[in-house]
């Protein structure tokens, strides 16, 4: 690597910003870039190459029947629910044009990778996808939200009894430019073991 390269991979972590989901908009990466996101997210550390993930697209009309089946479970779920967060989930996933679940397999008793370890690998990928996308010139912003941690949702979306969501990517064109935040000091941080 070189040390120009260095220095570019630097710029982008040092600009790295969430774009808040329903600040995204068309277009979202074509079939060229989505592949070549997707190829870089998943080179990920992945201790026994157990592979402890998958990826989920949620696009075109998918995601407004998504929002539906979201809107309908949580009304089942909690039937005093306000009418504002059901139309919140209604929406959800209406803004960006593609948002990756990014599914953790977990294999809990594995002999010799423990599960925080798969879990760690599946979310760099999740991580890699944000920066993946920042670096193709769209926006994104990893979310949860209770529907990643919903047994119903999982169930919706297929997921095996091994697997769980840990991330749904909002990816798209930012409208607005990405805000910053404060970030940590640090020195509140760092520190050195002697």
């Amino acid at each position: 690597m070189t040390t120009a390269s260095a220095l570019n991979l630097l710029d982008l972590l040092d600009q790295r910003r969430s774009v808040p989901a329903r600040q995204l908009g068309e277009p979202g990466p074509d079939a060229a870039q989505l592949e070549h996101l997707l190829q870089a997210a998943i080179r990920v550390p992945d201790h026994g190459k157990l592979v402890p993930w998958r990826l989920l697209a949620i696009r075109g009309g998918a995601r407004a029947r998504l929002g539906e089946r979201l809107a309908a479970i949580h009304a089942q779920t909690e039937p005093a629910v306000a009418p504002s967060a059901l139309e919140k989930d209604h929406e959800r996933f209406n803004a960006a044009p593609l948002v990756v679940a990014v599914i953790a397999r977990i294999e809990a008793d594995h002999p010799k990778i423990p599960a925080q370890e798969q879990l760690l690998s599946a979310g760099c990928v999740a991580y890699n996808l944000l920066l993946g996308a920042q670096a193709l010139g769209f926006g994104a912003q990893w979310l949860t939200g209770w529907a990643a941690y919903d047994g119903e949702v999982a169930r919706e979306l297929g997921l095996g009894a091994n697997e769980r969501i840990i991330a749904f990517v909002h990816i798209g064109t930012a409208k607005e430019p990405a805000p910053e935040r404060a970030r940590p000091a640090l020195a509140d941080v760092w520190s050195e073991w002697t």
